[in-house]
């Protein structure tokens, strides 16, 4: 099988999903699952470690795979309730997007 040429489809590069690995969890009664509590970490499915280098069993984190990143940042409400801390250098990687996140850099005067 040979390599895929730049500009195929198949080149492309796929979008990360990521979910939730947390230092604890809490029922929510109105829907009636487990949602992450305490510091957070983004995390992808397939891994045994946090987007930010933790091992997920070693730092004993329980993983929420129905619960999307972006719904624990505490701006978003959603699955928030209960987060204390959001890792930041989790949240440098799998973006940071709401209310107080910074816009995205770019350069205002380029030289010629």
């Amino acid at each position: 099988m040979g390599a895929v040429p730049p500009g195929h489809p198949g080149a492309m590069a796929r979008t990360r999903r990521y979910d939730v690995a947390a230092s604890g969890r809490w029922w929510d009664e109105d829907d009636g699952r487990w949602l992450p509590a305490g510091e957070v970490h983004a995390w992808e499915q397939g891994r045994n470690e946090t987007v930010c280098g933790l091992s997920v069993h070693r730092s004993r984190l329980s993983r929420f795979p129905a619960v999307v990143w972006t719904d624990v940042l505490p701006e978003s409400g959603g699955a928030a309730d209960a987060v204390r801390r959001v890792c930041p250098r989790c949240a440098a990687a799998a973006g940071r997007r709401g209310a107080d996140a910074r816009p995205a850099w770019r350069r205002v005067d380029p030289r010629p």
